[in-house]
């Protein structure tokens, strides 16, 4: 459950920053005529990405085992792209953000109406569309049959919902910078996960071999249906009976990612000297502003 409300919260909060960073420039420019606009192509891209989950849950239950199992890893696989992307990009651009959703929202106001839809749809879109789909992909690597998956990940998304109305009010001031690094590590730990268990759901369609080679097992140590199995299995997807092929793609992906994202930005890029972040983690004119203070 705590890996679903994290995917929640941290999807779920960038989403919600884009949003009050467009509304709030609007507000400040007073140009409140293109809010409608704005928020039917919020509306479009929300009901778009529940559309995706949708079809992904209901569409899935009508193949066979085996090609539930190739289409389950096969997306987890791509989940973990999208997502590992992500917080790259967010990582990266967290600072600069508010400038350029400026720049586009200055760029769709020259254009028109629909520009404006257009603008609010792809900002927000993105978003909800890589949510759907990892959210997907994680509830289906945790397979326990519960609502408890998806109770995580509305948790985490109405926490995401709260934070950036308080940001818009301008009664909350966090460290963004280090709020996308600690999340963000995070979920490549738990992407981890998701994409050992797709490696896994490939094996058991027959599409990639070693299914009966076990790395280890400790299932009578950890046996998966005691408090602390299952504990393991929500936050982490962990299995006490991996094969050889599910820890070697685990570690492959999971060391050099992790020591890749959490190295200073200089080093990643090749730049040498890296700046120091300011001590609010974001630059004052790079914040989310508000109402009063865009």
């Amino acid at each position: 459950m705590f890996s679903n409300y994290l995917i929640g919260l941290r999807e779920g909060l960038e989403a919600s920053l884009v949003v009050c960073i467009l509304i709030a420039y609007l507000v400040k420019t007073e140009r409140r005529e293109a809010l409608k606009p704005v928020w039917a192509g919020i509306a479009v891209a929300v009901l778009l990405a529940l559309g995706f989950g949708s079809a992904l849950e209901f569409g899935s239950q009508e193949l066979t085992f085996e090609a539930q199992e190739a289409l389950g890893g096969s997306l987890s696989i791509l989940a973990v792209v999208l997502v590992t992307w992500m917080v790259f990009w967010m990582r990266r651009t967290a600072r600069h953000l508010r400038s350029e959703l400026h720049g586009k929202l200055d760029a769709a106001l020259a254009m028109g109406t629909g520009a404006l839809v257009v603008t609010a749809f792809l900002a927000v879109g993105r978003e909800g569309l890589e949510t759907a789909l990892f959210v997907w992909a994680s509830v289906h690597a945790a397979g326990d049959g519960t609502p408890r998956p998806l109770i995580g990940v509305a948790l985490g998304l109405a926490t995401a919902v709260l934070l950036g109305w308080l940001f818009y009010r301008g009664a909350l001031r966090i460290n963004l910078s280090r709020f996308f690094t600690w999340t963000g590590g995070m979920l490549v730990v738990v992407a981890a996960g998701v994409l050992a268990y797709g490696f896994h759901d490939l094996q058991e369609a027959d599409w990639l071999p070693g299914l009966t080679d076990k790395a280890f097992d400790i299932s009578g140590a950890v046996p998966p249906d005691s408090w602390y199995g299952t504990l393991l299995k929500g936050v982490f997807n962990f299995q006490p009976d991996p094969t050889v092929l599910q820890v070697t793609v685990w570690l492959l992906y999971l060391v050099p990612t992790l020591a890749l994202f959490l190295a200073p930005v200089g080093f990643a890029s090749g730049k040498g000297k890296v700046k120091a972040p300011d001590d609010q983690g974001t630059q004052p004119e790079d914040r989310p502003s508000t109402a009063s203070q865009a």
